[in-house]
């Protein structure tokens, strides 16, 4: 994307475009759980920006949310399909994110793990709007444009979106501090491979989630209980005879870790904390969802 910008000579549409550009990329992310996706659908926006005269656009950030909506919503029907022949468990693709995001609660919950597989239980039209309503604060009428319907039936739609994810949503996390330093006693843990300060480190019921799209090996449901979630990461690494070393990082507005297997990256270990203990593990193994983790740099998401 960016690289196809800078072939257009700088003007009103790109400038306006560029200016706009970490918003609408977390819109299409929040809707698809994609991060490749998401910036295809950045492409098609740019696109067909690129063929109208913004002077003749009252409201441009209306009119770009407006174009990205609709092309991730015709991509996350499409992406539906995919999911449905998808091996295993399926996890949003891990977005390396500044740490600034942490500090935005309410953004930094939005584009959590834990929130993002909330939303994967809405309908398309759902989700599209619950992210534009409650993340964005985007007005009934846009929302209506953008989803076309009408704004009686947006409010409709979004106060039942709103409950089905109240009904779901994760309580909220402790402080970013208090969350890092938790990560940090799990990577210890796991590093000197310590039974007992991992299980010191986990809630009774975390709940571990790993996704490896049928290329690597990762549980095919999953895995609740410390004790459980101890033997399983404890136990795989032992039994192939691995060197485990992790690196904390910040990854969907929260801590997490960069696993690594005898120096190479074997996954991305996104974490929720809650009472200063873990309560969520969410272990992304596909290599397909790691290719951008070990080659970009963090996003702002606004």
């Amino acid at each position: 994307m960016d690289a196809h910008l800078s072939d257009h000579a700088a003007g009103p549409a790109t400038d306006t475009f560029v200016s706009l550009r970490n918003l609408l990329f977390t819109v299409a992310y929040e809707m698809l759980g994609s991060a490749a996706d998401a910036e295809d659908v950045l492409q098609e926006t740019w696109l067909r920006w690129v063929e109208v005269d913004p002077a003749q656009v009252l409201d441009h950030r209306a009119y770009l949310v407006r174009i990205t909506t609709r092309q991730a919503l015709n991509r996350l029907r499409t992406m539906q399909r995919r999911k449905e022949a998808y091996v295993g468990q399926w996890l949003p693709e891990p977005l390396l994110t500044t740490p600034d995001v942490a500090e935005d609660l309410e953004l930094a919950e939005s584009v959590s793990m834990a929130m993002m597989l909330v939303l994967e239980t809405l309908s398309p039209t759902e989700r599209a709007v619950f992210v534009l309503r409650e993340v964005f604060d985007v007005d009934y009428e846009e929302i209506a444009a953008a989803v076309e319907k009408t704004p009686a039936a947006v409010r409709q739609i979004a106060h039942r979106a709103r409950r089905h994810v109240d009904a779901r949503r994760p309580r909220r996390t402790v402080s970013a501090g208090k969350a890092r330093a938790a990560v940090e006693a799990f990577r210890l843990a796991l590093e000197t491979r310590n039974l007992q300060d991992l299980l010191d480190v986990l809630a009774p019921e975390v709940v571990l989630v790993s996704d490896g799209g049928g290329v690597k090996q990762a549980a095919l449901r999953p895995v609740v209980g410390a004790g459980k979630v101890a033997r399983f990461y404890l136990g795989g690494s032992a039994k192939a005879g691995y060197t485990v070393t992790c690196e904390l990082t910040t990854v969907n507005g929260s801590p997490a870790l960069v696993v690594r297997l005898d120096g190479e990256i074997d996954g991305i270990m996104a974490v929720r904390v809650e009472d200063a203990r873990i309560s969520g593990l969410y272990y992304v193994r596909n290599p397909e969802k790691l290719a951008r983790v070990a080659s970009e740099t963090p996003l702002t998401l606004r």
